[in-house]
């Protein structure tokens, strides 16, 4: 059966959703859903802040690489959605480790890993995730920061620094419920350098930056600024696109499809 969310319908089913579990370098289970089509292929795809596997987008991409014969796994970081842990403000780089052990996994179990992609957050993590281990070949960055400093302010106030000084935490309310940002975590993404990070992707690694023009999260100035400095790097602005592509679906799950296609053909173009 689909997922909720789910594009799919009574007469276009899933073909095959199972659950996975994966242990993470912390012991922790990492709960995900992989849609099996039998295809050696396979791209993971990663959530957001606060978010989880059950995220429309997730769903969305998984069901639409699911229609084009590609197997996708969709999964949820450790603290998040049904996977252990507690919630943590910031680790970004505990999250590419995350990605990383699922990525072993799939790797032992004889599948090449063909993509990776990352909404919001998750666009940070698969990009850290490139800069540090260089094995997957295509990176999809759909809506990520690149600046990892800009945002406090805005939305949580210009005295937000103070607050969190004085108790060491803040509990931050919004309308997706309440959550702790601890002064470590902030400081974690605060050191997390996106830009130093990307200047490591190595050339033979194809990225496609993905972003909407309407962002109210991350503005597309943030997705320019990749374009920059990325060496193999293509970049797709979705006009009038929110953060979270609520009108713009099925034109985000196309770019990226054409995207991964691409990469697939030439694969098996290679002698």
């Amino acid at each position: 059966m689909a997922q909720p969310g789910s594009t799919h319908d009574a007469q276009n089913p899933v073909i095959q959703q199972q659950n996975v579990i994966i242990p993470n370098n912390h012991g922790e289970k990492l709960v995900g859903s992989l849609h099996e089509t039998g295809s050696p292929e396979i791209v993971i795809l990663c959530h957001g802040f606060r978010s989880s596997k059950e995220y429309n987008i997730m769903v969305n991409l998984a069901v639409a690489l699911e229609n084009e014969g590609i197997s996708a796994f969709r999964f949820d970081f450790a603290g998040n959605g049904e996977s252990e842990g507690s919630f943590q403000f910031g680790g970004y780089w505990r999250e590419a480790d995350d990605l990383h052990a699922v990525i072993q996994h799939f790797r032992g179990a004889k599948r090449v890993i063909h993509a990776i992609l990352g909404h919001s957050k998750g666009g940070g993590v698969v990009l850290l995730y490139a800069s540090k281990y260089h094995d997957v070949h295509m990176v999809l960055n759909v809506s990520g920061r690149y600046n990892l400093k800009r945002g406090i302010d805005e939305h949580w106030g210009k005295d937000f620094f103070e607050r969190i000084k004085k108790d060491g935490f803040v509990d931050v309310k919004d309308k997706t419920g309440s959550y702790r940002v601890t002064e470590e975590g902030l400081m974690d993404r605060l050191s997390t350098d996106m830009h130093e990070a990307c200047l490591k992707i190595e050339k033979d690694c194809r990225v496609l930056t993905i972003h909407g023009s309407a962002d109210e999260i991350i503005p597309v100035e943030d997705a320019v600024e990749f374009a920059k400095i990325i060496p193999t790097h293509k970049l797709h602005i979705i006009e009038g696109a929110d953060h979270g592509y609520t009108s713009h679906q099925a034109e985000l799950a196309l770019v990226a499809l054409n995207f991964i296609r691409t990469g697939l053909q030439e694969g098996k173009d290679k002698p």
